[in-house]
């Protein structure tokens, strides 16, 4: 009775059919306003319609996908699959935190190995963004299209062999190349790891593991400092039996955790989301069974009830058409169509991204990525900076400055650093197998002396006179002499290599230390917000965690010390890591599967940017005014809260 009532009551205002068939999306123009009673018949249409129970209305067919994928996961259930799998994604996540520090950890060692100049060592620290630009993009354009597992494993086999031929590399421009291509690789991990783990999580379990797994990256960051502090000393050294630099042996150290999870990742299997995204359902099915038989191995009664999924028609993809319809008669032809079927869609989905469908969406993102990256990158570079500038200072403060001094007749033997002479006169001085640095001669005069196997840093003559003096095996170069003239004066055996001096007068281990510390600090927030991210939300946690780091930047005020800036430094990276993970999952949640990496891709690509910006500006503020980074980091990250707050909340919504 009740259900003919409902079917008179659907049918006179166009739910359905005369034949029965549900129509929930009809528009009724004449029933703008209230609803009036039939006048024909005894139906009051005053009262709004609730369908019988076993009445459900009709989704849309990518509503209905993501319903019974949804549905599909929960009968697969949760355990030892997504945990395996969550180690193996984990260690590719790790990979990415080791990049992020391994040029900066190396130059220690490495600038005198490579004769690093300063100029060449910024461009080195930002050819590795930029390679993690262009990888971030391609990948995840790339994964949309071919799969998720197949070119996460060509991303990570990429940095992977690169990261090992640096290691090896013997010149700046060589080592360059290798790190551009190390950062492309790993460039593209993070947008198809947490697209590739997030179509394997049911609903309720999406935000916490998603969070869960950003504690590799902190772990890579850990692994980098940490291994940096235990392998390179301050001067570098090499194997005494075979001469390999510390750094080399850092490199190649750094590239396991990629190398792990490459490797690993042989074992996994596709995402289903995925394969039903490309109408492979049979193969989806079948791997959604080997997750649910994993999971329940000790109850083997358990079988496995999903054995269809309903997919949407296929979408109308004329590139799927290229390689029919072009002239393939060649093998340049063929490679050409190869190319073109892969970038004309890739290109066409990146654009999709500014169109009307997701237009805001990506704006405000791109909002919200940049201005955390700008924040957090440029706050990492300035808080190890600031220590190395405060150290530099107080070496300078501690200068012996030495007025009118007369040696003579003196073998010197014995290393000297910090000190500079003025208006001093050496006669008959042996300078013997030492080490020099940071030592300045100003007008002084030397006479009858010899410099016999010395090394020196930052050793100048200044305005000064040398007379029959003997210079074997030394590094004097030509630019240690500045304005001095050398009268009857000889080199010999000049030292080959790297003809650059390296400042030593601040401790490297101090870098790794506040790398070390700071990147463990970010172990309680990456806690709280794995265990309340499903609880308060996606949204109300990016936005609170955006602004409350934003205030946090004002404590720089007070860092004065080494040890102010390292707390300064652990309370900012362990507020920020909640806004990135909030941000990785919501991301990763408001797209659909066929654009869910190359969104996240792009977006990680674009906020490099801001990094970079951040690095380079930052940087030129070190030691002149701490008022520009500390009200710009705080404009910028109350700004992207702000976009934030825009977004909507995909707490508890299934994937599209």
């Amino acid at each position: 009775m009740e259900n003919d009532e409902f079917s008179k009551r659907s049918e006179k205002l166009g739910l359905v059919d005369r034949e029965g068939n549900r129509s929930y999306t009809q528009p009724q123009p004449e029933l703008d306003g209230e609803l009036k009673k039939d006048p024909e018949k005894d139906i009051d249409t005053t009262k709004p319609i609730k369908p019988p129970k076993d009445v459900v209305p009709d989704l849309s067919p990518t509503t209905q996908l993501a319903q019974d994928y949804e549905n599909a996961l929960q009968e697969a259930g949760f355990g030892r699959y997504q945990w395996t799998l969550f180690a193996a994604l984990g260690m590719g996540l790790a990979a990415d935190g080791v990049e992020i520090f391994v040029v900066g950890f190396v130059l220690p060692s490495a600038e005198r190995d490579l004769c690093l100049s300063d100029q060449r060592k910024g461009w080195l620290g930002g050819i590795i963004f930029l390679g993690m630009m262009f990888g971030a993009i391609i990948w995840g354009s790339v994964s949309d299209k071919l799969g998720r597992k197949i070119t996460l494993l060509i991303a990570l086999g990429t940095n992977a062999l690169f990261a090992l031929i640096s290691a090896f590399s013997t010149g700046y421009a060589f080592f360059m190349f290798c790190r551009f291509f190390s950062g492309i690789g790993i460039g593209g991990s993070i947008p198809i790891i947490f697209a590739y783990y997030s179509e394997f999580l049911p609903t309720n379990k999406r935000g916490e593991h998603l969070s869960w797994l950003c504690l590799f990256w902190m772990a890579g960051g850990v692994y980098a400092s940490g291994f940096a502090w235990a392998i390179i000393p301050h001067a570098g050294w090499a194997l005494s039996m075979s001469g390999i630099h510390s750094w080399r042996i850092y490199v190649f150290v750094c590239s396991i955790p990629c190398l792990l999870s490459f490797i690993s990742l042989f074992f996994m299997h596709e995402s289903p989301r995925f394969l039903l995204e490309v109408n492979q359902h049979d193969e989806a099915i079948k791997i959604l069974k080997k997750v649910h038989d994993v999971n329940h191995r000790f109850q083997e009664e358990l079988v496995y009830q999903v054995t269809k999924i309903d997919l949407p028609p296929p979408k109308n993809d004329e590139s799927t058409f290229v390689e029919i319809t072009e002239d393939t008669t060649t093998s340049a032809g063929r490679w050409f169509v190869r190319v073109k079927t892969f970038i004309v869609p890739a290109l066409k989905n990146n654009i999709a991204l500014f169109k009307k469908d997701y237009r805001r969406t990506t704006l405000l993102l791109l909002a919200v990525w940049i201005s955390l990256a700008f924040g957090y990158f440029g706050l990492i570079v300035w808080f190890p900076e600031m220590i190395k500038h405060i150290q530099i200072q107080r070496y300078l403060g501690e200068t012996d400055q030495l007025y009118d001094q007369s040696v003579a007749n003196i073998n010197v033997t014995k290393d000297f650093q910090n000190r500079a002479y003025y208006n001093s006169n050496f006669t008959n001085v042996c300078f013997d197998s030492l080490n020099i640095k940071h030592v300045t001669f100003s007008n002084c005069f030397f006479t009858n002396c010899s410099f016999n196997k010395v090394s020196s840093s930052e050793l100048f003559f200044k305005d000064s006179r040398i007379s029959n003096t003997v210079f074997n095996y030394t590094d004097f170069f030509d630019y240690k002499f500045v304005r001095t003239v050398l009268d009857n004066s000889f080199f010999y055996n000049l030292r080959k290599g790297c003809r650059l001096d390296f400042a030593e007068n601040y401790s490297a281990y101090w870098m790794y230390f506040v790398a070390f510390v700071g990147t463990l600090a970010v172990l309680p927030g990456n806690i709280f917000s794995a265990l309340m991210m499903d609880r308060i939300g996606r949204l109300y946690m990016l936005v609170g965690s955006m602004a409350i780091s934003a205030v946090s930047v004002f404590f720089i005020w007070v860092g004065n010390s080494e040890s102010n800036i390292v707390g300064m430094s652990c309370l900012f990276n362990g507020v920020t890591i909640m806004a990135w993970n909030s941000l990785d999952v919501i991301t990763t949640e408001l797209y659909p599967t066929g654009k869910r990496s190359t969104a996240f891709g792009l977006l990680n690509a674009v906020s490099r940017i801001g990094a970079v910006i951040a690095n380079v500006l930052f940087g030129q503020m070190i030691g002149i005014n701490k008022a520009v980074p500390i009200l710009l980091t705080a404009a910028i990250l109350g700004s992207g809260a702000v976009a934030a707050w825009r977004l909507p909340d995909t707490k508890n919504v299934a994937l599209t």
